[in-house]
């Protein structure tokens, strides 16, 4: 491919953003060369800046399920546009999208709009703290929540121990309120409560981790949580800012059929726009200002033209065998993909769930912890990211991320891109 244009906007781009990048996986850091400069997105299809075609399954990290530049999405935002783009006031949009999410989600009562799911996963730790009075959490190791001061730990040295921050820029004291464990580890998770007992507000977890790979975990695990979680008066988070609506309109909580205290969602109720919410009981929500104690606040949060895109979003999630139909297609991928790998005695593993998946260079039958994940594997990666891309096939530059199929993918665009992962394979697999 021809990648001139691409090439000169970043290095521009690395005279006015550090390292070029205003995210930094975006950067290509992890699988080497330049980054695409993406103008244009349609359906299930993207074009850079060299006008190159690419069948896109990194869908902007999740949230297009829909694909791009959905038309009822599209005309939804020109007429909220057209009446004002911020107020800062209340408005009839929040109203619409909130009362479509709750009528719909049997496991939630009250929701609150913010802006990113970065700030909804701090937004439900401040109410978590402030709803029990502890200041301490848990988190597992492999799971992502975004760029909180006090979730940018990585896992100590031992089974039980407060983390290490991954991230220069973080006290050490919000570091030592941060309790990181690894997953599937339930007792683990016991001798924590035991060792800080009345101390600990929260677990947070991804139900469906898919930052760090797609960690699927086994039910029992997270019911487990929620007994833990209900015995000790702490509370239960799942950050489902990729698996809401994802793997069904009830998101992971639907799926395992498990109800947690609070709920983080985002990317999908934007429908492309920036978006993210917190939600829980009416009980637990009433904490929040102005009724309650636990401060949180956003000028920019119920934007109305982010709201009417998430509502024409999510209004179409809600069509009778939406859902079935996505996950009919994500089969036919996967399986065209496993096919290939057991008829090349392939040691690559292909893991699904919904509409998002994950291939990893390993023989596991299954990887549940990221410790499980070979880093050597990334190099292998490499050569296979690159063949996609360079056949015309976008996702993630990262052999840590999951790729998700939308509902604009067409049964040919999914029987192509099976072709290009079969071939990517065969070029990553065989030096020769």
């Amino acid at each position: 491919m021809n990648t001139n244009k691409s090439e000169q906007l970043f290095e521009k781009a690395k005279n006015l953003f550090p390292g070029g990048v205003n995210s930094p996986v975006r950067a290509f850091g992890s699988v080497g060369g330049k980054p695409r400069f993406i103008t244009k997105g349609k359906g299930s299809r993207v074009w850079d800046a060299d006008g190159n075609e690419y069948i896109d399954f990194c869908a902007s990290w999740g949230p297009l399920i829909l694909g791009h530049a959905n038309e009822k999405v599209e005309n939804a935002i020109i007429a909220a546009v057209k009446e004002g783009t911020s107020f800062g006031a209340p408005t009839v949009q929040e109203n619409e999208l909130a009362d479509l999410i709750l009528s719909n989600h049997s496991y939630v009562e009250r929701i609150r709009f913010v802006s990113s799911g970065t700030e909804a996963v701090m937004s439900a730790i401040r109410l978590a703290r402030g709803y029990t009075g502890r200041d301490k959490l848990i988190k597992f190791e492999g799971c992502y929540h975004g760029h909180v001061d006090s979730l940018l730990v990585k896992a100590g040295s031992g089974l039980v121990t407060f983390g290490n921050s991954s991230s220069a820029g973080v006290p050490k004291s919000f570091v030592d309120e941060t309790i990181v464990i690894a997953l599937n580890d339930i007792e683990a998770v016991k001798d924590a409560f035991v060792m800080f007992k009345d101390e600990i507000a929260a677990i947070i977890i991804e139900p469906i981790p898919a930052n760090n790979g797609l960690l699927l975990q086994d039910g029992k695990f997270l019911r487990a949580l929620r007994e833990i979680c209900s015995d000790e008066n702490a509370l239960l988070i799942f950050d489902e800012v990729i698996s809401g609506f994802r793997v069904g309109f009830e998101g992971a909580t639907g799926l395992y059929d498990i109800k947690p205290d609070i709920i983080t969602l985002g990317k999908i109720i934007g429908g492309g726009m920036p978006v993210g919410a917190f939600a829980s009981s009416e009980k637990i929500m009433n904490s929040i200002a102005p009724l309650g104690p636990v401060y949180q606040a956003g000028t920019l949060s119920g934007n109305p033209v982010a709201m009417a895109a998430g509502k024409a979003a999510v209004e179409q999630l809600l069509e009778p065998g939406f859902y079935a139909e996505l996950e009919r297609k994500t089969k036919n991928l996967v399986s065209s993909v496993i096919e290939h790998i057991e008829h090349k005695e392939y040691k690559v593993k292909m893991f699904s769930i919904g509409s998002v998946y994950w291939i990893a260079f390993t023989e596991r039958p299954s990887i549940r912890t990221s410790s499980e994940i070979d880093p050597e594997s990334m190099n292998i990666y490499r050569k296979f990211y690159h063949s996609l891309l360079n056949n015309g096939f976008y996702i993630g530059p990262s052999g840590y991320e999951v790729g998700f199929v939308s509902a604009a993918h067409s049964d040919e665009e999914i029987a192509e891109a099976a072709r290009i992962i079969n071939l990517s394979l065969d070029v990553a697999l065989n030096p020769g």
